[in-house]
């Protein structure tokens, strides 16, 4: 179970890093304008703004990437940055679109009940 919680770890991870990606350096890209259903002048308009979104979610993945790290000593970061993840999703399913809860909350979710139930 543990190497299955890690591993449900490392994918929310590498997710929040994809993330951080798309909004810091593709947003104006056509895989970024796609990805958000971006129409060219929102995207251009919103560059930055899209890009300080981006560095919060490599915090998360690099919080997450930590709590790996530590081990088992790392239990309460990784509970706390998935946490994160998971009110970040629902928080973007209210605000944004419904999408946003499959994508990034309900992974966290189980992820972090998966984290759990192994320690």
């Amino acid at each position: 179970m543990q190497i299955a919680a890690s591993l449900a770890t490392l994918l929310i991870a590498l997710l929040q890093s994809w993330i951080l990606v798309l909004e810091m350096f593709l947003w104006t890209r056509p895989l970024g304008k796609k990805t958000f259903r971006l129409s060219d002048e929102f995207a251009a308009a919103s560059r930055m703004l899209a890009a300080n979104q981006g560095l919060y979610n490599g915090f998360l993945a690099a919080g997450l990437f930590w709590g790996l790290w530590l081990g088992p000593e790392g239990l309460a970061i990784r509970l706390f940055f998935l946490g994160c993840v998971l009110i970040a999703g629902l928080y973007g399913a209210v605000t944004v679109g419904r999408k946003i809860l499959f994508v990034q909350g309900i992974p966290a979710a189980l992820a972090m009940i998966m984290v759990w139930l192994a320690s």
